[in-house]
């Protein structure tokens, strides 16, 4: 899944504050919402997807090492 930019962020933002169902943005086109309710989920998911993004970008990431061992056979 690609991820989302701060421009469609914006762009669904300023939908959701002028009324309208429809939101136009050149990297994705028109998309039209069946809802404001519809609207306030997706721009949380992208909000959850860029405060991800800018927080994995600053987090490391724990390294995990796997070690099996045996000891004779049948």
């Amino acid at each position: 899944m690609p991820g989302y930019t701060e421009k469609q962020r914006d762009a669904l933002k300023r939908a959701i504050a002028s009324g309208a169902l429809t939101v136009e943005s050149p990297d994705t086109g028109r998309i039209t919402y069946r809802s404001l309710a519809e609207m306030r989920q997706a721009l949380a998911m992208i909000e959850r997807e860029l405060a991800g993004d800018q927080a994995g970008a600053t987090r490391r990431r724990r390294t995990r090492a796997i070690v099996m061992s045996g000891s004779g056979g049948w």
